[in-house]
């Protein structure tokens, strides 16, 4: 039931626009009918037609991973209207939605695209599209992390990002409770180091989250990252 699709209803208002860039016929009717139960209107276009998103304001994109990627991903983040657009990834491997990190990728479609996958996902994110930021605590964020966990480092993606916290996905088991320190760096923000420890850790998945240190005052620097990103 959670994951059906309901129609709209006639007054239904778009309030938001997310460009699917480059996408198969198959692909864009799944997510389009899935950003429509939340409201938000889909616009195909091609990568040669994209430099739409240089000029035009859109909330979201989603564009297939690769090569291609890049410079329409480029061209969208210099543009004053969509610097700050939530960006969906769609397939490839996580090493190839890492090389789209600097561009600021939120999240990723996996491939085959299925429908109760994509809907959790568009649900997960569907706040953050729409700028109701007062329920949004976490931004949705792909890029390389850093570990230092004791004598061993060791490399993850993050999931998410808040001002107090972040969740990330490794094949290096860890323990909750365990210190570490962390390193990354995020569209406009800098590499950072700040410490923190393991507050979970979920062996089905490989995923762990780490909580900042409140008294690592490196924190304030996510602080402001965080708060310009939902202001913006």
């Amino acid at each position: 039931m959670g994951n059906s699709l309901v129609p709209l209803s006639p007054s239904k208002r778009f309030s938001a626009r997310a460009a699917l860039v480059d996408l198969q016929e198959q692909s864009r009717g799944l997510l389009t009918e899935c950003f429509r139960q939340f409201g938000i209107d889909t616009v195909p276009m091609t990568s040669e037609k994209a430099a739409r998103l240089a000029t035009e304001k859109f909330e979201a994109c989603v564009i297939r991973v690769g090569s291609h990627a890049a410079p329409v991903l480029e061209s969208a983040r210099k543009s004053r209207s969509n610097s700050r657009m939530v960006i969906y990834g769609l397939g490839g491997t996580l090493t190839d939605a890492m090389k789209l990190s600097p561009y600021g990728i939120n999240a990723v479609f996996n491939e085959p695209l299925e429908r109760p996958a994509a809907l959790k996902l568009v649900r997960a994110t569907q706040m953050l599209v729409l700028h109701e930021f007062r329920r949004y605590v976490r931004i949705p964020v792909i890029t390389e992390v850093s570990v230092l966990a004791g004598q061993k480092r060791f490399s993850a993606s993050s999931h998410d990002l808040s001002s107090g916290g972040m969740s990330l996905k490794s094949e290096e088991e860890v323990s909750p409770g365990t210190p570490v320190e962390v390193s990354f760096a995020l569209l406009t923000l800098p590499r950072i180091w700040i410490r923190g420890s393991v507050s979970w850790y979920k062996p089905a998945s490989q995923t762990f989250g780490v909580r900042f240190d409140p008294h690592d005052e490196r924190r304030l620097r996510i602080k402001e990252w965080v708060d310009s990103y939902l202001e913006s």
